[in-house]
């Protein structure tokens, strides 16, 4: 499933949804004519109404085009199954949050630290190692940060959910 949704405040939001059972606008099932005519120009034909729509750009990290349809530019944001399913776990607004801290994601024992308070950090940067059920777990930067405190020590053993690392 995929999702493509108007981000421009020129005109009245709405989302097209395309999986296997078809197209949705809005939530209701529509059908469309759609005839590529080069490369990034395309004809569309929607309730006895033609459309003919550019793509002006494509940005496949930020999942955003830039569509020219009819002479007027709008912005969509794309949205993939993974991005949809993020958003339906509550997790979509977590790479934009605040860091705060670095919680245990299950109990062991701290084999490692390999930072210290005033580090900088970037996301994915290593900050320690936690051993749990025989396997040593590398615990990393959720996203860049500053490291503020470490509440814990090498050898220390630690619950889920507790907070090992402040961030500034």
């Amino acid at each position: 499933m995929y999702t493509a949704t108007l981000t421009d405040s020129k005109s009245a939001p709405f989302s097209i949804d395309f999986s296997a059972e078809g197209q949705t606008l809005n939530g209701e099932a529509f059908a469309w004519d759609l005839v590529k005519l080069s490369d990034r120009t395309f004809h569309i034909l929607h309730q006895d109404r033609s459309y003919t729509a550019e793509v002006l750009d494509l940005n496949a990290i930020e999942k955003t085009v830039s569509l020219k349809i009819n002479g007027h530019i709008h912005q969509v944001k794309l949205k993939d199954r993974f991005d949809l399913l993020l958003e339906k776990m509550g997790m979509s607004t977590l790479a934009s949050a605040k860091i705060n801290e670095l919680k245990a994601p299950m109990p062991g024992l701290i084999v490692g630290i390999s930072v210290q308070p005033g580090d900088v950090v970037a996301k994915g940067d290593s900050l320690l190692i936690l051993e749990a059920m025989k396997m040593e777990n590398m615990l990393k930067a959720p996203g860049d940060a500053t490291i503020k405190t470490i509440r814990i020590g090498k050898g220390d053993r630690v619950e889920k959910g507790q907070v090992l690392v402040e961030f500034a």
